[in-house]
């Protein structure tokens, strides 16, 4: 069984659950997935910065990307991970932003 955990703009990835089942708990940029027993998995995610040195300036790290193709003028993708309808950003990245002083935002698909 191969499945892929990523993480977008962090250049993190990890591509077998193989290795997770060899241990309690792995950690991505803060996102910790483990194995809840039976089957089951679990995400845990942490209070840390996921946004280490990328544009620390900005208050809040916004990318928009236009494109032709879309059925939508506009559509928020998450890059906090924390949307509670990820891949979609629900506006999590706010309050992750306050409790850790980072400076993330969704990535912004614009219809042209």
């Amino acid at each position: 069984m191969a499945s892929i955990v990523s993480m977008v703009g962090c250049g993190l990835s990890y591509n077998s659950l193989e290795g997770l089942k060899r241990s309690k708990e792995k950690t991505f940029g803060g996102v910790g997935v483990s194995g809840g027993g039976k089957g089951r998995r679990s995400v845990l995610v942490r209070a840390e910065t996921i946004n280490p040195e990328i544009r620390k300036s900005e208050e809040k790290v916004v990318d928009s990307v236009i494109v032709t193709e879309l059925s939508k003028p506009l559509t928020a993708y998450c890059r906090c991970w924390r949307s509670g309808t990820f891949p979609l950003c629900d506006g999590s990245h706010v309050k992750h932003n306050k409790a850790t002083g980072d400076n993330v935002g969704p990535l912004l698909l614009k219809k042209q």
